[in-house]
C-alpha cells in the first residue's frame, strides 16, 4: 500500500514538473496578428526556417531563409539583431517551435512564432497583392 502511494506521488510530481513552461520571450500568434506585427515593425526580421527548396517555392515577403535542418542554423541566426523582434515560421509549426526555443537560448528576447506556419499563412492568401 505504501509503495502505491509513493508511486502515485512520484508519478504526479513527474507529470506536473514535465509540463511545458510558457516562455516569456516566445509568443505564438495567429496569422492576422503576425501579418500586422510584421507590417508595423520597421525592417522586421522575418525568419523562414524551412528548407531552401520550400523557401524558393514560396515565402513571406522580405523573409530570410535559415534552414532549421541545415548545419549553420546557429551561426546564421547569430547574425540577426537580438535587440529587435524576430518573426519565425516554417511549414506547419514543428520546426519553428524548435527554432524559437534555440533563438531564446541564443539570447533573443522578443520572438514571435507564426501559429500554423506557412500553411495557414497561404490559406489566408496574405501573399497576394
Amino acid at each position: 500500500m505504501k509503495f502505491r502511494a509513493l508511486l502515485f506521488i512520484l508519478l504526479s510530481f513527474f507529470i506536473t514538473s514535465c509540463n511545458a513552461q510558457a516562455s516569456k520571450n516566445i509568443k505564438l500568434i495567429e496569422v492576422k496578428e503576425f501579418a500586422k506585427k510584421v507590417k508595423t515593425t520597421q525592417n522586421p526580421q522575418i525568419l523562414d526556417v524551412r528548407t531552401p527548396a520550400e523557401f524558393t517555392a514560396a515565402h513571406i515577403e522580405n523573409a530570410t531563409n535559415i534552414d532549421w535542418l541545415g548545419d549553420s542554423f546557429v551561426i546564421d541566426a547569430e547574425k540577426l539583431d537580438k535587440t529587435k523582434p524576430v518573426y519565425v515560421y516554417c511549414k506547419s509549426g514543428g520546426r519553428s517551435k524548435k527554432a524559437t526555443a534555440k533563438l531564446e537560448e541564443l539570447g533573443f528576447k522578443n520572438i514571435y512564432e507564426l501559429d500554423g506556419g506557412f500553411i495557414k499563412w497561404s490559406a489566408e492568401e496574405l501573399n497576394k497583392p
